[in-house]
């Protein structure tokens, strides 16, 4: 039993584009087997079934079993965390252990982890059911649909100055440009390391 008919569903009804990554069966397998985990769960199903989901005109990228533009989420397995999502402003998604599991983010606006307090099924669902649009409500501006639906899957966007300043607050006046999804999501752990958030 799997639980990709469900989560195919949600994307099918999603309020905008969800666009489903072709799955790799081979390195799909590769990452099933690393995280130990089967297709009954919805990450495993997600893992199994995709490369990845590219939600909200490329806003959300969440990872699967691999693409040539994405990691697959074994990729992301840390002491302590999984990585199994970031976004085009380089704000990552991680699920933490715990006595019940939970998903973590760690925003370009505030520079720290937060508890979302929900597992990756109910995180996964309520992103692809329209929760996105309150989520970043205050990570956007005027157009962003556009301009995030050129940006390549393997770059996110700078903004300068960035959100976490006073002077950053609003995107709509700040400079924004794509750069390398790694390198943007590097600068965010550096300046939070320097700073001490």
């Amino acid at each position: 039993m799997t639980a990709w008919p469900e989560i195919s569903a949600l994307v099918a009804a999603a309020p905008y584009p969800v666009e489903v990554l072709p799955a790799d069966l081979e390195r799909s397998a590769a990452c099933l087997a690393a995280l130990e985990i089967t297709e009954r769960s919805w990450l495993g199903a997600v893992v199994a079934n995709t490369g990845g989901l590219v939600v909200d005109h490329g806003w959300l990228r969440v990872f699967g079993g691999g693409h040539d533009a994405l990691p697959d989420v074994a990729a992301g397995l840390g002491p302590g965390h999984l990585a199994i999502a970031h976004d085009v402003l380089g704000g990552q998604f991680a699920a933490r252990p715990g006595a019940r599991p939970t998903v973590h983010y760690f925003g370009p606006d505030r520079l720290a982890w937060d508890d979302l307090e929900v597992g990756y099924g109910d995180w996964l669902e309520a992103m692809l059911t329209g929760s996105a649009t309150e989520f970043y409500a205050d990570l956007r501006w005027p157009g962003w649909e556009a301009e995030v639906a050129g940006v390549a899957l393997d770059e996110g966007i700078s903004l300068l100055p960035p959100p976490w300043t006073r002077e950053g607050k609003d995107l709509a006046a700040v400079s924004r440009k794509p750069i390398p999804i790694a390198e943007l999501i590097s600068v965010h752990h550096d300046v939070a390391q320097q700073l001490g958030f």
